[in-house]
Order: C-alpha cells, then sequence, then structure tokens
C-alpha cells in the first residue's frame, strides 16, 4: 500500500484519495458576499512539495471554513459585506468589535490562502525579468540569498503564522512575518508572495520537519503567475 493510500484510510477512506487525485470539484456557494476560490490546478499538482491529501484538506476544509466564518461574521454588517476583501483588511478598525476578531482571522485566512494558491502549481526555478531585477535589488542580491532569507523569517515563526513578500507602489520588495492569519493589507502593505507556515499545511507528509517543508516549497512556486503579481501591484490592480 502507498503512503499515499496509507493517508487517504487514515483520514476519510479510498473515496476521498480518488477526489485528492482528481481535479478539485467546485466547492458549494457560501452564503455570503465571499466564496472559496476555484484550485486552477488538481490536488496532486504540487507533489514535489504537498501531498494531494494535504492540498485536499487544508483548501476544502480549513480555507472553505474561513470563507464561511467570515460570512457568518458579516451577515447584517451590508456596509462591510460589500467591501472587497482588501479594503475590508486594511479597514479592520472600522469593523464593530464584536465581529471584529472573526473578520480579521476568517478574513485573514481568506486573502492568505487565495494568494497561497495562486502562487502555487508550477516548477520553480527562478524569476526573470523586472521581478528578478527587484529581487536582486531589495532582497540580498542574487535570488540564492533572497532564498535564505526568506527561509530563514520563515523558521522564525513561532507557532502558527505566514513569511511574505511584500511589495509597495514604488515596487521596494520587503520579507515579513505575521502570527497567525494576519495579513500584511491590515497594514496596508501588499503581498507579493507567501508560505503558510501552520502545521497543518504540512504535518501530514513532514510532521515536525518544518525546514524540509519550507526547503521543498519552492519546487512547486509559479513565477509566472508571481511575476504578474508584481506587475499588477506596480499597476495599482493588485486586490489579495
Amino acid at each position: 500500500m502507498s503512503l499515499l493510500h496509507r493517508r487517504a484510510l487514515l483520514l476519510g477512506g479510498g473515496a476521498a484519495l480518488a477526489a485528492g487525485l482528481a481535479r478539485p470539484a467546485a466547492a458549494q456557494a457560501p452564503s455570503g458576499p465571499h466564496s472559496l476560490p476555484q484550485l486552477p490546478y488538481a490536488f496532486d499538482a504540487n507533489e514535489a512539495a504537498i501531498d494531494a491529501r494535504t492540498m485536499e484538506i487544508h483548501w476544502r476544509f480549513h480555507h472553505g471554513g474561513q470563507v464561511n466564518g467570515l460570512n457568518a461574521a458579516l451577515q447584517g454588517q451590508e456596509a462591510f459585506a460589500r467591501m472587497p476583501l482588501d479594503e475590508l483588511l486594511m479597514n479592520l478598525s472600522r469593523v464593530p468589535e464584536n465581529i471584529r476578531t472573526a473578520v480579521r482571522n476568517n478574513g485573514g485566512g481568506h486573502a492568505n490562502h487565495s494568494m497561497f494558491w495562486e502562487i502555487m502549481g508550477g516548477r520553480g526555478g527562478e524569476p526573470e525579468g523586472a521581478l528578478a531585477a527587484a529581487i536582486a535589488r531589495d532582497l540580498g542580491g542574487s535570488f540564492g540569498e533572497f532564498r535564505n532569507r526568506f527561509n530563514a523569517a520563515s523558521m522564525s515563526v513561532f507557532g502558527s503564522g505566514w513569511a511574505f513578500v511584500t511589495v509597495t507602489p514604488a515596487g521596494t520588495l520587503a520579507i515579513t512575518t505575521r502570527p497567525n492569519q494576519d495579513n500584511p493589507l491590515m497594514s496596508g502593505e501588499r503581498v507579493l508572495m507567501g508560505n503558510d507556515l501552520w502545521e497543518h499545511a504540512y504535518y501530514l507528509r513532514y510532521q515536525n520537519r518544518r525546514a524540509e517543508y519550507v526547503g521543498n516549497w519552492w519546487n512547486v512556486l509559479n513565477w509566472t503567475k508571481i511575476s504578474e503579481r508584481y506587475a499588477a501591484a506596480m499597476g495599482g490592480t493588485l486586490r489579495v
């Protein structure tokens, strides 16, 4: 029996395995303004770093639960429900105190995961063009040094959180971390890319070996998509 089959049996049986290897089915539309984005690839597309069953659980239940939680928090809050997600997160101080924590946690998780799925599904390598130049200028002088710095930031996160690369309208890049599901939009910064460092993102395959997961993650990055996000940030059209 393969390792993937054993994981499937432990976490829901053979039926789940079949679902995990196929292109994800459209999720049931939640009741509210926000919806779970469709994955742009099959659950097993990132096997070089993340197994199919983890991808399914992470997308369907963790991200899906955050979308549902955000919609539930926004019920009866028409002004905030109408806001695009990035505007909502940049205006957390205006959100009523009784729902602010739910919006912070679930809205941040929705933004973080939407970005996370988008930038994967590739074969790693290195960026080119304007993004490569910006990385060399702002993040260590070479791609290798940038990668080392990002990995170090990832390993510095205590407990659950994220490591991000943020980008200003002027195109300046920076490496930063956030706890829990906080997103740099909450402090007015746009996100170029980021890695999920919660244990649910890697524990089935790696257990406590976060460094191995962090190292392998680079093998599934889609630099074409990340470069598109950089161009969008420079053009003022990047949302989450």
